[in-house]
């Protein structure tokens, strides 16, 4: 996925804002198993998905709970290392070989400040964010893990495809046996 059709998503741009933001992204490639971000440090950078997948998890108990996962367009970063400049509590792995843009979170900070139309792209960028957390929050507090399954096949059927079962079952906060069970009622 090309860069502007993922900040498009966000937010469009004008061709030159468009421009002075891209200019401050690099283009990287990383291996599958590559922790992308790392609980209790500090993120300095801001990444979007071009080819790839990725889950985000803490642990609890000696367990990895898995509570998000990103594909092509997504945006993976820090929110409390953005925000609050403060260690961050999640880790972001890399589920298939990954080519992402880099973004300096300063350097967008940076850009807020001379360009108005980037400063709109962070700000709807924020509003999305934060909708995106009420959804799986409200998901995982008021809806079944058979609903939460639907769901996640309805909205990403290439999940699936593509992840282990043990991480969906995880984001699910279910066990694989249970996973099984409702695959076997959905189908």
């Amino acid at each position: 996925m090309k860069i502007q059709e993922i900040t498009d998503r966000i937010y469009p741009l004008p061709e030159a804002s468009r421009q002075l933001l891209e200019s401050h992204m690099s283009e990287v490639h990383l291996p599958k198993g590559h922790i992308l971000l790392r609980a209790g440090h500090i993120e300095k950078n801001i990444y979007f998905i071009k080819k790839g997948i990725a889950r985000a998890y803490a642990y609890k108990d000696n367990a990895e709970i898995t509570f998000w996962f990103g594909k092509e367009g997504d945006t993976v970063i820090s929110m409390k290392s953005y925000i609050a400049n403060l260690k961050g509590y999640e880790n972001v792995e890399l589920l298939e070989n990954c080519e992402l843009y880099e973004l300096k979170a300063e350097d967008l900070k940076r850009l807020f400040e001379k360009d108005i139309h980037i400063a709109n792209f962070g700000r709807r960028f924020a509003e999305w964010e934060l909708l995106k957390t009420e959804e799986r929050l409200i998901s995982r507090q008021v809806r079944t893990a058979t609903e939460r399954y639907r769901e996640l096949l309805r909205n990403n059927p290439d999940i699936i495809l593509r992840i282990q079962l043990g991480h969906i079952a995880s984001y699910l906060g279910i066990t694989q046996v249970s996973l099984s069970r409702i695959r076997a009622e959905v189908k």
